[in-house]
């Protein structure tokens, strides 16, 4: 289905099941088919699994030149998908990488709409400016190497491993491919320079956010440990589990264990759902 945002542009939701609602953001230059193994668990488990794609990614088609294209405007946009799944109650929020880093985002301008974040692979964002451009920095050489070679070329070695993890191979991992491939590279592109390479970072205001929280960082995910330890100290209703043998993408990777580690924090802590 398409829905409308604020200012016309087009997104991409897939709904499914019945129960308390459960989002999940994608990453960079992923798509919500990265999130096909959580939906069948989670819907068996009494949650409605809300899956989408931002503007100009994934099914979302190109907005128009005037759209709006910042993470401001993806706040906004998953305002919007929510406001549609869901006018009246209170959400639980997820997402991986930038979709994690768009979750604290999200949870800060809307907290009595956040019953819960569940943070992937994600940190805070960069509040020094020496880290701030040599990540901006990073994700032009993203941009521009998805310019030059095309998604497909684009993803092998690291980026491979950053966007469908290992192995590979699975039928998740391949059909998250062709979603991933199936995309235009200078959309990509634009989310890299406009949105995931200058996007605020929120770690001064971390402390805001009372909301119970899960971070989930897989144990070979190096670049990423360090940065869950902070949303978990941070965080003060927050508690961190480290996925054994997952890297980057572990809900691709493991996705039983982070089946189970969702489950888990969501049916113990607070929210027992009654089948």
């Amino acid at each position: 289905m398409i829905l409308r945002s604020f200012d016309g542009a087009s997104l991409f939701v897939e709904l499914h099941g019945a129960g308390p609602l459960l989002v999940f953001s994608p990453g960079f230059c992923t798509t919500h088919e990265n999130f096909r193994p959580q939906v069948e668990p989670l819907v068996a488990a009494g949650y409605r699994v809300l899956l989408w794609d931002y503007r100009g990614q994934g099914s979302s088609p190109t907005p128009t030149e005037h759209a709006e294209y910042s993470m401001q405007a993806f706040v906004r946009d998953l305002e919007v998908v929510l406001d549609w799944a869901s006018p009246r109650e209170p959400v639980i929020v997820g997402g991986i990488s930038l979709g994690g880093l768009l979750a604290l985002h999200y949870a800060l301008r809307n907290p009595a709409r956040t019953h819960a974040l569940i943070l992937a692979s994600t940190g805070p964002g960069f509040r020094r400016a020496v880290s701030r451009t040599r990540w901006m920095r990073i994700m032009e050489r993203k941009a521009e190497k998805i310019e030059r070679l095309g998604l497909d070329a684009y993803l092998c070695g690291e980026a491979e491993a950053m966007a469908i993890g290992h192995p590979p191979h699975s039928i998740f991992a391949k059909r998250a491919r062709h979603e991933i491939v199936s995309q235009n590279p200078l959309q990509v592109a634009r989310l890299a320079r406009e949105v995931a390479g200058p996007a605020e970072s929120v770690i001064e205001r971390l402390h805001e956010i009372a909301t119970p929280s899960l971070v989930l960082v897989g144990e070979k995910d190096e670049s990423y440990r360090a940065p869950a330890e902070i949303l978990q100290t941070r965080l003060v209703n927050s508690q961190l589990v480290v996925l054994p043998e997952a890297g980057h993408i572990a809900n691709l990777e493991t996705p039983d264990a982070f089946r189970d580690a969702v489950l888990d924090f969501l049916r113990g802590r607070f929210l027992q759902v009654d089948r």
